[in-house]
């Protein structure tokens, strides 16, 4: 699991107090600072209560490289490979022209915590696998992150679901960097360490190969409330 760190002083914590305020105050366009400075304090807070805070959203952050990577609109590129028939690589102008799909779940983390009715938006999963065109061979998919640290798999069963999207907005405004923006996975049914922050490729492969956390003992099958030895309620 991720460090635990210091204690969280009491002048960063009414700095934080106050740039929450400042996000409810003024909205989106300042809440991708405001996420990037959370995350950053999240990251070494044990007692959890950043992710109470304004701005937060009951959500903590993790990152597992040392610092919280950025992509826009001119660097950021998406590319689907492996045993495909079409390899292809995607502009956020072009992932934002297909098909898109609104879910609303709630996000259940492994470690405990949850954030009730949460919505994201993006295109399904599936689509870009259709479009890849995934040969005989293939049975799962792999998913690597522009941190260039983590990495996550889906069975192709899994990652035909419905409910599986690569997700362009969340809680209806565009994915922070902190949560993993500008594109993320979003694995709806799965606890969230299977929702790949800051998704940089996926790639069509013959078998599962485990991803970050499953090499620390984290279910591969990440079922909410049927693995990991947890009994939460389904998303």
């Amino acid at each position: 699991m991720e460090e635990q760190g210091t204690p969280v002083g009491r002048r960063v914590m009414l700095g934080v107090l106050g740039l929450g305020a400042a996000g409810v105050a003024f909205g989106s366009k300042l809440q991708n600072g405001i996420d990037s400075v959370l995350s950053s304090v999240s990251s070494k807070d044990p007692t959890g209560v950043t992710g109470l805070l304004p701005g937060g959203g009951g959500f903590r952050f993790y990152s597992v490289a040392s610092s919280i990577p950025h992509r826009d609109e001119e660097t950021y590129r998406l590319k689907v490979s492996g045993l495909v028939d079409k390899a292809a690589e995607y502009r956020l102008s072009d992932l934002r022209a297909m098909p898109q799909t609104r879910l609303v779940r709630d996000v259940q983390c492994v470690t405990g915590w949850r954030v009730d009715n949460t919505p994201f938006e993006g295109v399904k999963l599936s689509h870009l696998l259709d479009l890849a065109g995934v040969r005989d061979d293939a049975t799962a998919i792999r998913f690597t992150c522009f941190d260039g640290a983590y990495t996550e798999s889906l069975t192709l069963k899994q990652a035909r679901r419905a409910d599986v999207i690569v997700a362009l907005k969340m809680q209806d405004k565009a994915v922070t960097t902190a949560h993993g923006g500008p594109v993320r996975l979003y694995v709806a049914p799965m606890y969230f360490y299977k929702s790949a922050k800051w998704l940089s490729g996926i790639e069509v492969t013959k078998d599962v190969e485990p991803g970050y956390w499953e090499h620390y003992g984290y279910d591969v099958d990440a079922w909410v409330g049927r693995s990991n030895g947890r009994s939460d309620d389904a998303t």
